[in-house]
């Protein structure tokens, strides 16, 4: 059958958009279609490294997860990650384009117009449904005439529309109502239904405001989604998750620094999963506290976001734990801060030449122009007792996205041997220990979702404590996701009427 199209949009950023989109993936695969996630431009610092080594936003990958495809770039052609609060990283079909002001982005949106469709009309070749995400809102009317992620995207699509607006925020009806009425006549026809997100209560209370929006756009609401609780990987970086505690009977406490350029974030998902464990992050103003576990995630801007290490006094309090023996753990830029020395002879990321890291791993990272995007497989080499105590000769996969490169002194051990970058077998040093045995950096995100070895770190962690060690009460982090997909499938499923759905894919 020729390929379907459907676009969701929302009413503002974070109305749940991207879960949603995911939820439909995956309720469009459970019947019997090939379907594929697009979003043609994506503002996020998580990103993933595909099989061929190319970097997209992790929203798409999630999605195409949700529909049991091979991510691909084709369904994120364009990917912005934020250097600073001006410039943006623009990533093209996978790979660095060059650093832009905002408004020399905007100029040049037209130019790629072309691309966008190109990666869209390939994408639609090779499946039945190909379910679309806006980003922000549509009614920015300030960017309409370069606009290529919104009802710009849906024209070049030649998709219908459904609008969410998050009723948890507040306003839903007005923010639904705005958005359709700043939206031209010609643009407001490609708006067949409207869901509701995120509510909390009784529907039926909800029922004649409901009824008064349909009377007053001439748009059906096609479904009331409750708030809900499932643990896929959320997109937006101020999302209600890193505010609060998982797990507040955990034994084993987790901390994750939120640094103000912290990128991949979801490297720490899978902490969630773990019944014994409490992830906690700790925003700006919030004291470390004593965790069982430290970690300093990766960062878009690993220079600034060491500087604000140090300004805030969090340094200091990494020193302490340090003092203490406690486990500490840095992921890319976090690996590149835990180190002697930063250089960036190339203004890679910023105007600082050179600056002292933490110092607590015997390493120096000089930054170059060319970025590394790979997929790995490593074994882990680093015989350490205490923390690290029977990890040696685990295999881990993971990938890499680093400017940066590191190189180990004599009182660093190195953490793994990379046997395997895409295709390619090879013998490489990645990550490094410290003698002391407390303080491990590594490039390879994901590495924790190897579940053998995030449970044996925190097995050591129990027995420091006296503890019992505690098997994982998931089998693998990707058969949880699983589940949490058909969870949230059958949510939607339940809240939205998917005739009425079907019948606008088919045009009906």
């Amino acid at each position: 059958m020729k390929s379907k199209s459907l676009m969701f949009q929302g009413t503002a950023s974070s109305v749940g958009k991207s879960l949603l989109t995911a939820a439909f993936c995956r309720i469009f695969y459970q019947d019997g279609y090939k379907v594929a996630p697009f979003k043609s431009q994506n503002m996020a610092l998580n990103s993933y490294i595909t099989k061929k080594g190319m970097e997209m936003g992790r929203a798409q990958v999630v999605q195409a997860e949700a529909a049991k495809v091979e991510p691909s770039v084709l369904m994120n052609p364009i990917l912005l990650k934020p250097t600073t609060d001006k410039k943006c990283q623009v990533i093209l079909n996978g790979k660095v384009y060059r650093n832009m002001s905002a408004v020399e982005y905007h100029e040049f949106k037209p130019t790629l117009a072309k691309m966008v469709k190109d990666s869209f009309d390939e994408l639609a070749k090779h499946y039945d449904i190909v379910v679309l995400e806006g980003a922000g809102s549509p009614a920015e009317i300030n960017l309409r005439d370069k606009d290529i992620v919104n009802m710009g995207m849906a024209e070049m699509a030649d998709a219908d529309v459904i609008l969410i607006g998050d009723i948890d925020r507040g306003g839903v009806f007005a923010s639904i109502y705005g958005t359709i009425m700043l939206l031209t006549e010609e643009e407001r026809k490609r708006v067949k239904g409207i869901i509701i997100n995120k509510f909390r209560g009784d529907v039926e209370i909800l029922k004649p405001g409901i009824k008064m929006l349909e009377e007053l756009t001439g748009i059906p609401v096609l479904g009331v989604v409750p708030y809900y609780n499932v643990q896929i990987e959320d997109e937006d970086s101020l999302a209600e998750r890193f505010r609060t505690e998982r797990n507040n009977k955990g034994q084993i406490e987790v901390a994750v620094l939120y640094l103000p350029h912290v990128s991949n974030f979801t490297d720490f998902n899978v902490f969630e999963t773990q019944e014994d464990v409490n992830l906690r992050y700790v925003m700006r103003g919030q004291s470390i506290g004593n965790p069982d576990m430290l970690i300093i995630p990766g960062s878009k801007n690993t220079l600034e976001d060491l500087i604000y290490l140090k300004e805030t006094g969090l340094a200091k309090e990494i020193f302490r734990l340090n003092k203490e023996g406690k486990l500490i753990i840095g992921i890319c830029g976090g690996y590149q801060m835990l180190g002697k020395r930063l250089c960036d002879p190339y203004g890679t990321e910023s105007d600082i030449k050179e600056i002292n890291g933490l110092g607590l791993l015997d390493i120096e990272t000089v930054f170059e122009l060319e970025k590394t995007t790979t997929q790995v497989e490593a074994e882990i080499v680093a015989k350490v007792q205490n923390n690290f105590e029977g990890i040696k000769g685990m295999k881990i996969k993971g990938y890499e996205i680093h400017m940066g490169q590191t190189q180990l002194g004599k009182e660093s051990f190195v953490l793994n041997h990379i046997k395997k970058r895409l295709d390619d077998e090879v013998c490489i040093e990645d990550g490094a220990v410290s003698m002391s045995g407390n303080v491990m950096g590594t490039y390879i995100h994901g590495i924790f979702d190897n579940i053998g070895f995030t449970r044996k770190l925190l097995n050591n962690i129990r027995k420091a404590k006296g503890l019992d060690e505690k098997e994982s009460n998931v089998e693998s982090f990707e058969l949880f996701k699983e589940k949490e997909y058909d969870k949230l499938a059958k949510i939607v499923r339940e809240h939205v009427d998917l005739e009425k759905i079907y019948n606008i894919i088919q045009g009906e």
